[in-house]
Order: C-alpha cells, then structure tokens, then sequence
C-alpha cells in the first residue's frame, strides 16, 4: 500500500518541480511553501526560542514531558530547509517521544559556508546541557544532511570531552561527501536526490574544500564511545550506502548501531508522514528507540 502512496506523491511531486537556476532564496522560498502546505501532529506547542547561537522552533506535545529534549536537525544540504519545513517530522517525533523537540536555525550556505552549520550545531548541543538538561535526557536526531550535524555534535562533544547524549537517530544522513560509496555510482531510480544538486549542495558549503574533513563530515571518525544509534534509510537513495557503511563502522567500534533499510521507500520520505505509512512507521520507530535509551 504504501508504495502506491509514494507514486501519487512523487507524482503530484513532479507537477511542481524546483525552480530551474533559481537563486538561494527563491530555492528556500520554494521548499516553505511545499513543505508548508503539510499538517503537522496536533495537541502540540510551537514556541520560538533562542537555542544559543540561533534561534529555533522548541515543540512540546501535550502532557509531554519538558525535561526531556529532542534536538532535531533538519536536512536540506546545508543549502535550504528550516524549523518550518521539518514540523512535520517534529511535530510528530515530539508527540510519539512524549518529550519536547527542538529545531534550531542553524546558518545556511553559500552565505555562511563551512563549517558555519557544524558548529551552530555544536553550540546548539553546549546550549542544551547548559541550560541543565541531563545528557542522558537528551537525544539528537535527524535527516539528510542534518543526519550529518547530529553524528558530527556527538563526535566533537566527545572530543571535548562533554558527555554524549542519550540516543541517535538519523534518517538517510548525507555523510560520503566525496561520494566514494557504491550507490553514488549509479542510482537511476533515485526520485528526489540528483548528482546536479548534491553538486549544488556541496559547491555551496564546501566550494572546493576537502570533502572528507573531519570540519565537514564525521564519516570517517572514531565512534568509539557513541550513543545507541538507530539509522533509517530508503532502498531507492542515492544516499544509501552512506547509511550502511556509517553502521558498519560503528558497529567496528563498538557501538550499539542499528540499520533499517525501508523497501521502495525515496529520499526524506518522513516528510510526507501524513499521507506515507512508512513515513509515520519511521517516526514512530525513531521516537521508540529514543525513549529507550533515555538516561536519566
């Protein structure tokens, strides 16, 4: 069932595809208003509050439980994408967590090249534990390019020795910037990500920078020490292998990783949760598995 759900997205997707050589902001303006014509989860609070080193949608569900905190990154390859975008996904992750989840604004390129979202992430994290969640009370979670934000926090906290949090989840994460694995060599039936705009997406945050610095991606990291991680990931992505080899090598490490690969299922398809039983299934499965590794 959930298959034909797909097909009558994408096609309706493909009646209002993205602006050819549009700027910056009209790309954005473009992503606002298709992703703003999607319900959110109801009963839930949006508040806008400073996060740090910006500012972000901080949603609590009804009865839901405020000490505990979701900090989602929204993808968008470091290009486009906001709060505003992702509420579907947090909207419903907040109501299926009981927990509040925050998305923060973190800064966009080409305006603020890398690692401008790096570290807004980061600081976002610092922020969070400063203001007393416990750590073990906070879960970082993700899509896309945000999948990259979320794992490369939990490396640099441990690095700076800050403690790590409870959970990740990250649903396809843009991690082989270089592209070396397998399914960036050739995924024809990919519906959503093109080689054109992952070139798009890279030249704007990395222009010809090293794709494989540890400023930009936490692909090749230590993980040893991680949190549980929890990966979701489409089998018609040109991102996929990103999420299998990133598994791999956490599990190397001694992680406690887990890899669903969803059958027929494209690019960001929680996006479309409303209307994609799979796209709900992978929220649900998300806030599941950070519930149950919530520390207190």
């Amino acid at each position: 069932m959930s298959k034909q759900q797909l097909a009558a997205i994408l096609e309706m997707s493909a009646q209002n595809p993205i602006p050819a050589n549009a700027t910056p902001a009209v790309m954005r303006a473009w992503v606002e208003d298709v992703a703003g014509r999607l319900p959110v989860a109801e009963n839930v609070q949006i508040e806008r509050v400073n996060c740090g080193p910006c500012d972000g949608d901080l949603i609590l569900p009804a009865g839901g439980d405020a000490s505990r905190l979701i900090i989602f990154y929204h993808g968008g390859g470091f290009f486009f994408g906001s709060s505003r975008t992702h509420r579907v996904i947090a909207s419903n992750l907040a109501r299926a967590a009981g927990s509040a989840v925050l998305v923060p604004d973190y800064r966009l390129a080409p305006e603020n090249p890398a690692p401008a979202a790096h570290d807004d992430a980061f600081a976002v994290y610092q922020w969070a534990l400063k203001q007393g969640y416990a750590s073990g009370e906070v879960a970082l979670s993700a899509d896309s390019a945000g999948g990259n934000l979320a794992l490369a926090t939990a490396v640099r906290a441990k690095e700076a020795g800050l403690p790590q949090p409870g959970a990740l989840t990250l649903v396809s994460p843009w991690l082989d910037l270089a592209r070396e694995g397998a399914s960036h060599q050739g995924t024809p039936d990919d519906p959503v990500v093109s080689t054109e705009l992952l070139d798009l997406f890279t030249l704007s945050y990395l222009g010809d920078g090293d794709r494989k610095s540890p400023t930009v991606t936490p692909f090749y990291a230590d993980f040893s020490g991680l949190p549980p991680t929890l990966v979701h990931v489409g089998t018609r992505e040109r991102l996929r292998d990103d999420s299998v080899t990133v598994v791999e090598r956490m599990k190397a490490a001694g992680v406690a990783a887990d890899l669903k690969i969803f059958d027929g299922m494209c690019h960001n398809w929680q996006l479309y949760a409303p209307m994609l039983d799979e796209g709900m299934a992978s929220i649900e499965e998300c806030a599941a598995f950070i519930k149950a590794h919530h520390r207190p």
